[in-house]
């Protein structure tokens, strides 16, 4: 066999290597990291502080007596965010279709955690806004996790962490996004809400709900819809983000061609691929060759559902894209002033307590309820000390967390300290919670659920 070409053995390692980086969970959340840290900088170096402020410049466009005009704030948090939201409603679909949410009996662990997760950190908040009504309304902010920064932490434990813990992480992680979306949905709106917008809303997603029943298969007649669809419901009063989840939801998860055409079709036309071969191995000049290739690539697209496409086309933009710039944003907090004075304030220790005691208690009481009641039981190889542990580690809030504290409260100090209390408790929560799943896990060759 003929040694392979060094130059083309260096550009297959090259794109493998950036396929990896752009599908890594726990680089994505190194880079959130980064983009936070910046924000701080940008907002307490006086240097920097122009960096800070563009994100308050007014953006928008005007076709004939058409106009759309927002900050690039609004734009980041209520279009590009739509795209998040788009993402993870695909995740969601996909898990109650074929994944860890596919069965009662998969889903009921991660199910009942989560809630027990949310209504935990929720009551913690309440407990110390409850007389102050402005304060109260951000009883939501504690109840997120951030999926990309608690994967990426458990993730450095490597194989200290068992199997099972991380797959139950991200169910409930998954569950956990679901939840703040019916809360974001229900108790966030933007303004009040406008009628006949959800009526013009529903209409597409009647269209798009056709589209998909006639299994159609292009990209692009579900894109087109989807932006009306965000149109409608930013104007409706709904957060726009919603739409992002809604149209997940339309989007085709079924194939166009069952498993034994393709196998059958791949077999074919890979014959024919050898067949008219003229031994050009590295230049594709046959154009019989060039026609095969676009068979093959057609019947790759036809057994591959829309779902996954969108998914993995649009999951790098969102992890090194999307989710950085909305730190950029977003995390930009002045230590200064109130955020640092005593008495802590009572929005911070909600945070605080909330995310970190909350959720691990949380979690933990309501993964022994539905085990002890045999409603569930625990993931392969992981012990209870261990659900607790994780329980810390889903304390890391950020993204979620900083988007509903932007919606919660009208005054800006309130949001400030909002934000500060967030990435301060995620930070203690990803060490604590690296910590204590370090210590809990041992060998990481004990399966026993004591």
């Amino acid at each position: 066999m003929a040694p392979r070409n060094p130059v083309i053995a260096t550009n297959i390692y090259f794109r493998n290597f950036l396929n990896s980086f752009l599908h890594n969970e726990s680089i994505g959340g190194i880079v959130l990291m980064f983009c936070s840290l910046v924000a701080l900088l940008c907002a307490n170096v006086p240097q920097l502080g122009f960096l800070h402020d563009i994100w308050k410049t007014d953006m928008g466009f005007t076709i004939g007596s058409f106009s759309l005009e927002m900050t690039l704030e609004h734009w980041i948090n209520d279009a590009l965010m739509a795209v998040f939201f788009f993402v993870v409603g695909l995740e969601i679909k996909r898990e109650m279709m074929v994944g860890e949410l596919s069965s009662i009996k998969q889903a009921a662990l991660p199910i009942l955690a989560a809630v027990g997760g949310m209504i935990v950190p929720a009551a913690i908040y309440a407990s110390f806004n409850w007389s102050d009504p402005e304060s109260l309304s951000g009883w939501g902010i504690p109840m997120a996790t951030d999926i990309a920064f608690a994967l990426g932490v458990l993730s450095l434990l490597g194989r200290r962490a068992p199997l099972g813990l991380k797959v139950f992480l991200t169910a409930l992680a998954i569950v956990d996004d679901l939840g703040a979306i019916v809360v974001l949905a229900i108790f966030y709106p933007s303004h009040a809400l406008h009628l006949d917008m959800l009526i013009y809303a529903a209409i597409v997603v009647m269209f798009l709900l056709a589209l998909n029943k006639a299994r159609v298969n292009r990209p692009l007649l579900y894109v087109l819809p989807g932006i009306l669809l965000w149109y409608f419901i930013f104007q409706s009063g709904i957060h726009a983000t919603i739409s992002g989840v809604i149209l997940a939801l339309t989007i085709p998860s079924k194939t166009v061609i069952n498993e034994v055409r393709f196998s059958v079709s791949l077999k074919y036309w890979l014959a024919r691929f050898r067949e008219v071969s003229n031994s050009e191995v590295e230049v594709l000049a046959n154009p019989a060759q060039h026609h095969i290739i676009h068979q093959l690539h057609k019947n790759v697209n036809n057994i591959n559902p829309l779902m996954h496409r969108f998914e993995a086309e649009l999951h790098p933009w969102v992890t090194f894209f999307i989710m950085p710039v909305f730190a950029l944003a977003n995390a930009g907090v002045e230590l200064s002033g109130g955020l640092l004075q005593f008495p802590v304030s009572p929005v911070a220790a909600g945070i605080f307590f909330g995310l970190l005691v909350g959720k691990p208690v949380g979690i933990f009481l309501f993964s022994w309820v539905a085990v002890k009641s045999g409603i569930a039981k625990l993931p392969g190889g992981t012990k209870w000390k261990q659900i607790f542990a994780l329980g810390i580690i889903a304390g890391i809030g950020f993204t979620m967390s900083i988007f509903i504290d932007g919606l919660a409260f009208r005054n800006e100090t309130l949001v400030n300290i909002g934000k500060a209390a967030i990435l301060g408790t995620s930070l203690v929560a990803a060490l604590l919670g690296c910590v204590a799943v370090y210590v809990t896990s041992g060998n990481g060759n004990n399966n026993n659920n004591k």
